[in-house]
């Protein structure tokens, strides 16, 4: 299985310590979940980013007081 070595300063190896304690967890464990929590993280976004701009131009039509002021001038659809 593939390892990873990473180096931290003693201030931000002493933070990430004490966020697995906080956690319950040992640090091996902590920072794989981390990882694979932020992989996740970025997938919802994603998807989170791609249904708004879908229901943009639906949602600015429907409460055109909530368009940016920045882009009133150029239409809702361009918001």
């Amino acid at each position: 299985m593939p390892s990873l070595n990473v180096s931290f300063t003693d201030d931000e190896m002493e933070a990430v310590r004490a966020s697995a304690a906080a956690e319950g967890k040992s640090l091996k464990q902590y920072l794989h979940d981390l990882g694979v929590r932020e992989g996740q993280r970025q997938r919802f976004v994603s998807g989170a980013v791609r249904w708004a701009d879908r229901l943009r131009e639906e949602f600015d039509e429907a409460f055109p007081d909530e368009v940016p002021p920045a882009y009133r001038d150029r239409g809702a659809a361009a918001a």
